[in-house]
């Protein structure tokens, strides 16, 4: 790792993300299934969290808007959606994160949540990353898996340009051919440059866009290799979808990692984290 991995602190609530210090989380399902479903969820990770020291921010989506099938499930809608993330906020005292599609969605999700998230295929839309600026709240740029990892200054500057600079930008993997995504670690130290945390979406990377006609399949399997090596690069952040049955999961069920599955994973990426960050304090 060199040392130009070494990025400024960006605070989400009273969590700092960034510099050298070790990597946050950002976890939960994909999309908001229900009150209930959030709430344990939110619970679950909490309680997981804290006991390992990992620093958490809970994320689910309140519309899925980029589902392969206009038949899929796609959320609970944004009035519903931003009170339940309200209530797991006010209820377990974490910060929160859900993706926004518009810049009249980014203002109104400003007062429910911590951070807004620009999905991948939106990351170049100037309006959106404007009002997200604007809205004063972090803000989460996917790369989208058509940019080169340099491309991502430019989404950034935007953002930047409000007189905002609490940015993050997350890597998800790029299209390598028809319904595939590859990730290339260059991008994490490439898109550090920028001076903004990074994050890397380990379970969004395995994805296999459309790759089962009218839904995305994906690699389970692959979730957790890659990120370790992510986390060996020297990542900020790492950001995972998590579910307690993911067969049952109603958005990206091929892609979700079990919660029962979690620990011994961060474990893991804790041990890996310090090193990785103890060893870019001796370049």
């Amino acid at each position: 790792m060199s040392q130009e991995f070494v990025t400024n602190i960006v605070h989400v609530g009273s969590i700092p993300c960034g510099g050298n210090l070790p990597f946050i989380l950002i976890a939960g399902p994909c999309v908001i299934e229900g009150r209930d479903s959030a709430l344990y969820h939110a619970e679950a990770l909490r309680v997981l969290t804290d006991r390992l020291g990992v620093p958490f921010i809970y994320k689910s989506s309140y519309d899925k808007a980029n589902r392969t099938s206009g038949e899929s499930f796609r959320g609970l809608g944004m009035d519903e959606g931003l009170a339940i993330l309200a209530e797991t906020k006010r209820r377990y005292g974490v910060p929160t994160l859900t993706d926004v599609h518009s810049p009249e969605e980014a203002r109104a999700a400003a007062d429910a949540v911590d951070v807004l998230q620009i999905p991948a295929f939106l990351c170049r839309q100037t309006d959106l990353l404007l009002a997200a600026g604007k809205s004063g709240r972090v803000v989460n740029i996917k790369k989208g898996q058509f940019l080169a990892p340099w491309d991502m200054g430019h989404a950034a500057a935007k953002v930047a340009s409000t007189g905002n600079r609490r940015i993050l930008l997350t890597e998800r993997g790029a299209s390598f051919g028809y319904n595939n995504l590859v990730s290339d670690f260059r991008s994490l130290p490439i898109m550090a440059t920028t001076g903004y945390p990074v994050v890397y979406d380990a379970t969004h990377s395995v994805q296999l866009p459309g790759g089962q006609g009218n839904t995305s399949g994906g690699q389970r399997e692959f979730i957790a290799p890659l990120a370790r090596a992510a986390v060996a690069v020297g990542v900020n952040g790492i950001f995972m979808e998590v579910h307690r049955d993911p067969e049952r999961a109603l958005s990206d069920s091929a892609t979700v990692f079990p919660l029962a599955q979690l620990e011994t994973l961060l474990r893991t990426l804790q041990q890996l984290d310090a090193i990785a960050k103890e060893s870019s304090l001796r370049v």
